[in-house]
């Protein structure tokens, strides 16, 4: 049985909720009600928890409650309990840099910026993990990125993000099983 960490990343509260910074919480919260689970808080893991089995795998899911720039202190904790391979860590981020609705797959690779990812890098030591990274789009100026990822999508773009959330969570099965290629072949085409 292969142990999995999936990580989506957020900013914990209300206020937080429904912004575009969010979308990692937004598909841990689809996977969950699909599978009829719910989180509870976990203080020694710095967030929000809830494991499933297959028979294959043995999958955590964690929502850290550390704010973004602090997500590598919750996602360590966890693996390090747990004894979860890099390589079996699947983090779920926004991504400025796709259009709204976009969905990609990556394994390994830098930070690109993200705050989450750069502070997961530095916690685990090592980039290689895999990454979903949901398309959220660009505000088109960088000196309005902060306030845009804070901020609520359009309906229009909320509706895409969603819909990127079911294709990646379509997918998922293949992730855990180690299909990467077809996964990615098949997610990239929608």
């Amino acid at each position: 049985m292969t142990n999995w960490i999936i990580a989506g990343l957020g900013n914990p509260g209300s206020q937080y909720e429904q912004t575009r910074h969010n979308v990692g919480f937004w598909w841990l919260d689809q996977l969950a009600k699909d599978l009829g689970l719910s989180f509870k808080t976990e203080s020694r893991f710095h967030g929000q928890l809830v494991q499933y089995t297959t028979p294959e795998h043995k999958v955590w899911l964690i929502k850290p409650l550390t704010f973004m720039n602090r997500s590598g202190q919750s996602v360590a904790a966890l693996a390090n309990f747990y004894k979860v391979l890099t390589e079996n860590i699947l983090v779920i981020h926004d991504e400025l840099d796709l259009p709204a609705g976009t969905v990609r797959l990556k394994s390994g690779g830098g930070h690109g910026g993200h705050n989450g990812l750069r502070d997961i890098v530095s916690q685990l030591g090592s980039k290689e993990f895999l990454r979903c990274r949901i398309g959220i789009d660009h505000p088109g100026n960088s000196k309005q990125v902060a306030d845009y990822v804070l901020s609520k999508p359009s309906p229009a773009d909320r509706e895409n993000i969603l819909t990127s959330i079911d294709n990646s969570l379509r997918v998922l099965p293949e992730v855990l099983s180690g299909n990467l290629e077809k996964a990615m072949n098949w997610l990239h085409s929608q």
